[in-house]
């Protein structure tokens, strides 16, 4: 059980990981939030499952009922980041954030 415990930490990891190279690397503020939303969503997800699971390491009825309680929060997580990812870039459209176009020839 903790080799899936690690392998799930370092997914999670690496996921947060990638996440921050597109922040770092895209050109806009819409390709970045949507690497932060998309990366930070699942990494998160991987991470609390990972604590869930660590949980259950010694299996007891107040154990279950913990890791339950976390893999509540996982799935509130799941549904509200990317759910607060659409709000801010539906605000950035409304007020006038300009998305990243290539152009040619320079101009």
């Amino acid at each position: 059980m903790m080799t899936a415990v690690v392998l799930l930490l370092i997914a999670g990891v690496l996921f947060f990981a990638i996440g921050v190279l597109g922040i770092l690397r895209f050109p806009d503020f819409y390709t970045r939030l949507h690497a932060a939303g998309k990366c930070d969503s699942l990494a998160a997800v991987l991470v609390i499952l990972a604590v869930a699971l660590y949980n259950l390491g010694d299996f007891s009825l107040g154990n279950l009922l913990v890791s339950l309680k976390i893999l509540a929060i996982a799935a509130f997580v799941f549904v509200a980041s990317p759910t607060a990812t659409h709000a801010i870039t539906e605000a950035a459209l409304v007020l006038g954030v300009e998305p990243w176009t290539k152009r040619k020839g320079g101009k």
